[in-house]
């Protein structure tokens, strides 16, 4: 699959730039921010402290091993836990103690893409997109062509009238991004989805993420344990409908890494510096041992 005709499809989405004033001047107000976030289940201490920010269009990659709370930070978000200490902000608002029903607001502007998919397997791939539109009650005419939109943009148009079990796992996956997609959410979060798909899948996920964060300007978390992928996403920039990697003057894509260990950040930066860093930890998970 190639990306080339995509940024049609997301010219019409509105960038998410929150922003306000202070003292004249103009302060943008991070999409997602953690502030000295504590979690603990039973004698297990799963998030120690988490502080981080998100900004508006912009991509974080969370990394680290197993039990290091990567999936964790995304049902915090998402209010599906609540921190024990700390606050969780989105577009600059507290929600860390917001009711269910505010809760649900609030999860309507984000979007959420699944390890395996998480289609429904008794829905065709368009039930499955136009799932929220349906329990919005929105027109079936607006509703279809919501739905060949956003499989326009995951090429997978003629796929529409398809079950679940009769699509390849890189299918399933592009199908999950077109769902998460379909109500143009300011914010997606993406729980590890290339696991388990081969090297040209992983990049075509890859690709449609990095369309979103320099298209659509979408702000996104992108947890997964690859570095590889970690590689693309911080060196690649979609720029006329393909994503290309980085050259010589071309702009950084807004793209940074976070890594857990232990319930903790240990690094919060660039890739580059990532990769430099004499950390004894960081360097034996880039060398994945």
């Amino acid at each position: 699959m190639t990306t080339r005709g995509m940024t049609k499809h997301l010219q019409d989405a509105p960038a998410a730039q929150a922003r306000s004033v202070t003292d004249g001047r103009p302060k943008i107000i991070p999409a997602i921010e953690f502030r000295n976030v504590h979690l603990s289940f039973d004698e297990s201490q799963i998030l120690r402290g988490l502080s981080f920010k998100v900004l508006p269009g912009a991509m974080k990659v969370v990394l680290g091993g197993s039990g290091t709370g990567k999936s964790t930070v995304l049902k915090l978000i998402l209010g599906l836990l609540k921190p024990d200490r700390g606050q969780i902000l989105l577009d600059g608002k507290d929600i860390t103690a917001y009711s269910e029903t505010r809760l649900m607001r609030v999860r309507e502007k984000i979007g959420m893409v699944f390890q395996e998919g998480a289609l429904f397997d008794s829905l065709s791939v368009y039930d499955n997109v136009a799932y929220r539109l349906h329990e919005r009650g929105v027109a079936e005419s607006r509703v279809e062509k919501q739905v060949r939109r956003m499989l326009r943009f995951v090429e997978l148009e003629d796929a529409i009238d398809l079950m679940p079990d009769e699509l390849s796992g890189g299918m399933r996956r592009r199908v999950g991004i077109a769902r998460a997609l379909i109500t143009n959410p300011r914010i997606v979060l993406f729980d590890e989805p290339t696991a388990g798909l081969d090297p040209p899948t992983s990049r075509v996920v890859s690709q449609l993420a990095i369309q979103l964060r320099d298209v659509r300007k979408v702000s996104s978390l992108f947890v997964t344990h690859r570095i590889n992928i970690v590689k693309y996403l911080s060196e690649g920039h979609a720029e006329g409908g393909e994503v290309r990697k980085n050259g010589e003057g071309a702009r950084l894509p807004d793209t940074k890494i976070l890594m857990l260990r232990e319930g903790k950040a240990i690094f919060d930066g660039a890739f580059d510096d990532l990769r430099d860093s004499t950390d004894s930890y960081i360097k034996k998970f880039l060398r994945g041992r």
